[in-house]
């Protein structure tokens, strides 16, 4: 964690960043939790449900989990209590995917503090490297104004590739029929969907999960030419086995600095569903 001076910006970000602890303390962050509603319980997320503990509970529920956004009052705690140090940064999920960067903007203005928002218009770590970017770039010693305007041009260059391994979840939430679901299973069909200005789009079905695996790669190689200084994250729910396997083809294929792997949490995780992935890189 890096020594903090008395006017340094605080970082601040919602749960479904999906950072591994080590970051988070590497940079300060503070974390303000969802809410996941599962079999009939609430949880607070990464407080009384981690991420592995509600992989598994997802994965063997027959309802599709759901999570709600902060409270505007339990940001405006957060805010308050850190601008006693100094400008608040607070980074959130794309609001095009949930309600928690309205609730961030309206704490915002409720907070006797100096706080700014920004919209990373991405979710699990395509949302977690911003914040890491944001980090660095304080560590520097830019101003607000400068840092944003950073984040501005990182987030434009943001590659986010949704790796469906089934369609059950897609099934339950009622975005896709069971006749779909059961033909993509039988005929082992991957889906690769891609986060485009905060929102989820198809990019095409692959059958086969070898050459869905090679289709994922040839993506990667079409978006950049150098990785020597990207670092990748992967995300993935409860497929930790499958993570590692993707993360030893980009880095033989690409070598790039680095590549982050963690547990997708419950709002992108619902999403993706069992053994779902998500590659984030910029």
């Amino acid at each position: 964690m890096f020594e903090r001076r008395d006017d340094v910006i605080s970082l601040v970000t919602d749960s479904s960043a999906d950072l591994p602890k080590e970051i988070i303390e590497r940079y300060d962050i503070s974390v303000v939790p969802l809410n996941v509603l599962i079999n009939g319980k609430e949880y607070v997320e990464g407080v009384d449900i981690s991420a592995e503990e509600f992989c598994e509970m997802m994965i063997n529920s027959e309802e599709l989990p759901k999570t709600s956004q902060p409270s505007p009052e339990v940001f405006k705690k957060h805010f308050e209590n850190l601008s006693k140090e100094g400008p608040v940064l607070c980074l959130t999920i794309s609001s095009q995917l949930s309600g928690t960067y309205q609730s961030a903007c309206l704490a915002s203005d409720m907070a006797d503090a100096d706080v700014t928002v920004f919209d990373t218009l991405a979710g699990s770590m395509g949302h977690g490297l911003q914040l890491m970017e944001a980090g660095r770039l304080i560590e520097e010693g830019l101003s607000m104004e400068e840092v944003v305007e950073k984040l501005k041009e990182f987030r434009s260059r943001s590659n986010i590739l949704i790796l469906l391994d089934t369609l059950e979840n897609i099934v339950k939430g009622g975005r896709a029929s069971k006749y779909a679901g059961a033909v993509t299973e039988i005929l082992n069909i991957k889906v690769l969907l891609e986060g485009i200005d905060g929102k989820v789009e198809m990019i095409e079905k692959v059958r086969g999960t070898k050459k869905f695996t090679n289709r994922v790669l040839e993506v990667i190689g079409e978006r950049k030419s150098d990785f020597s200084d990207t670092v990748f994250a992967i995300t993935h729910v409860n497929n930790q086995k499958g993570a590692e396997k993707l993360r030893d083809l980009i880095m033989e294929k690409y070598k790039p600095k680095d590549i982050i792997i963690n547990y997708m949490g419950a709002t992108m995780g619902t999403y993706a569903g069992k053994d779902g992935m998500i590659v984030s890189f910029y």
